[in-house]
């Protein structure tokens, strides 16, 4: 577990000149907590581990810890907005925010998400989630004492602007990012997964003070490692306890991995196409491959037997041969 990262003023003016100037909150109904959750809906994920992830966050809103750590707050309720992430150009609100403050109002939550389609979009950019997620919260009819972004992925920022200066514009904001990488596969560099999503996740994504990440490694651990998280968050501790003294560690990875690896994947895919490119035209510069032509057995005389592949060759064979029959000539 590392300590809660600090954004740095370098990146923070990076993320500026990109995102404009920071969300202004107005006033609202008072509650603990306002939580987006932030779900990753890209192809990489099998429709099948969608359902489950899906199921677990369903199952996760409505269990007895979670409705208890609601309850147990100083407000006793919470806000909480589910939205989907993929590409770019794909982030969408599946439910808007709601407020959730016993049992009912958390089934109610759990209904409204379950009737809506899960969506597939292709690639991962974790930037335009995050800065989407961010904005939500000038746009909540509520006042959080904490603001918290849960964000769940299988894969690394492949796609879009880098993950980093939006992070740390998101702390700016006195925002928390937490995450919940999934690692069900293994990784598969030729699209952009890497082995150690979590570490990536630690050093390149979350923040805040408090934040923390929890890995899914297992179909079977969606639900109680997706409660287990939800909890914890509502309750506003972590998994461990994490020293605010404690010097931030060294990057033990590179945050652009993504970036790097969607390109080198481009780069093959470009190579292959352009070699059949180029093999195509040989075979237009070189005509088509002229036609084996062999006697048949037993032939006669006169009209000499063969056989040709191509039916042209055959025709222009019978014309030259005088050989008027068609299919193969069996000459007497």
């Amino acid at each position: 577990m590392r300590a809660p990262r600090v954004p740095t003023g370098l990146g923070v003016l990076a993320a500026s000149l990109l995102l404009g100037a920071a969300p202004a909150f107005g006033q609202g109904v008072p509650v603990d907590l306002e939580l987006v959750l932030a779900v990753d809906v890209s192809r990489s994920m099998d429709l099948d581990e969608q359902e489950l992830q899906r199921r677990g966050y369903l199952e996760a809103i409505t269990a007895p810890e979670v409705v208890q750590a609601i309850r147990a707050g100083a407000h006793g309720r919470i806000a909480v907005t589910y939205i989907e992430w993929a590409g770019p150009g794909y982030q969408q609100v599946v439910v808007p925010w709601r407020l959730i403050e016993d049992r009912q109002t958390a089934e109610a939550f759990a209904a409204e998400l379950a009737e809506a389609p899960i969506s597939r979009e292709r690639w991962t950019s974790i930037f335009s989630g995050l800065r989407f997620a961010a904005g939500l919260f000038a746009e909540s009819p509520y006042r959080g004492l904490r603001r918290v972004i849960d964000v769940s992925g299988d894969g690394s920022n492949n796609t879009g602007a880098p993950v980093e200066p939006v992070r740390d514009w998101v702390l700016e904001q006195d925002f928390v990012v937490n995450g919940l990488p999934i690692m069900l596969k293994e990784a598969n560099p030729g699209f952009g997964s890497i082995k150690e999503l979590d570490v990536y996740y630690e050093d390149c994504v979350i923040g805040g003070p408090g934040s923390f990440v929890i890995s899914v490694r297992s179909s079977d651990q969606f639900a109680p490692v997706i409660r287990h998280k939800i909890a914890l968050e509502i309750a506003g501790r972590t998994p461990g306890l994490l020293p605010a003294a404690v010097e931030r560690r060294e990057k033990r990875i590179d945050c652009l991995i993504g970036e790097r690896l969607r390109m080198q994947w481009l780069d093959r895919r470009s190579r292959n196409l352009r070699s059949r490119d180029r093999r195509g035209e040989l075979r237009l510069l070189r005509g088509p491959r002229p036609a084996r032509w062999r006697p048949a057995a037993g032939g006669g005389t006169g009209c000499r037997s063969y056989r040709a592949t191509s039916p042209v060759v055959r025709r222009r064979t019978r014309r030259r041969t005088g050989c008027a029959n068609s299919g193969t000539n069996t000459g007497r």
